[in-house]
């Protein structure tokens, strides 16, 4: 009888070291993890790469015989344009040609009736209309710290004899470099 449990113990006493030589083993290794960030600014809040909206120069209304009517570049939603770019880029804005250029003497933009009727009119980065931005003028922000920066552009249009009463418009186009 005891040879009998000797032979069972034996190989009850080597399943249970095997089984506790394998709870006992460790594995290691590693997870590799990596992200690339690029450099990029949004423009407004929106972020793409084409057909973003810089604003608007809502010049009002007014009558037919103005002299002249300024306004501000003012965001979609109202207030500053707002341009924020990645940290350590420094952000220019050129401001091209619109779709009338050169079209009506007295101001090297125009707003145009869509019938053939312009309305001049010139950029300035002065809210007093001194400093005139022609086209494909360039206004240069900071080095970007990833705050938002303001652009500051005002329109100045300038009347003329014979306007007749309408709604007149332009586009001007706008590239981001950073």
């Amino acid at each position: 009888m005891q040879s009998l449990a000797l032979r069972l113990a034996v190989p009850v006493l080597g399943l249970a070291l095997a089984a506790g030589a394998q709870a006992a083993t460790t594995v290691t290794g590693q997870i590799s993890s990596s992200l690339i960030l690029t450099s990029s600014c949004l423009v407004n809040g929106g972020a793409g790469t084409t057909n973003l909206n810089f604003g608007s120069l809502n010049f009002g209304t007014t009558t037919s015989l103005f002299t002249q009517t300024g306004t501000q570049l003012v965001a979609a939603g109202g207030g500053a344009v707002s341009i924020q770019c990645s940290s350590g880029t420094t952000p220019t804005v050129t401001i091209q040609g619109g779709l009338h250029d050169g079209q009506s003497t007295g101001g090297t933009r125009a707003l145009y009736d869509g019938v053939a009727n312009f309305v001049p009119y010139d950029l300035y980065t002065d809210s007093g209309f001194n400093n005139l931005l022609a086209a494909n003028g360039v206004i240069n922000l900071a080095a970007s710290t990833g705050a938002a920066q303001t652009i500051n552009l005002w329109g100045k249009a300038v009347g003329k004899a014979g306007l007749p009463a309408g709604t007149y418009t332009d586009t001007i186009a706008v590239q981001l470099s950073f």
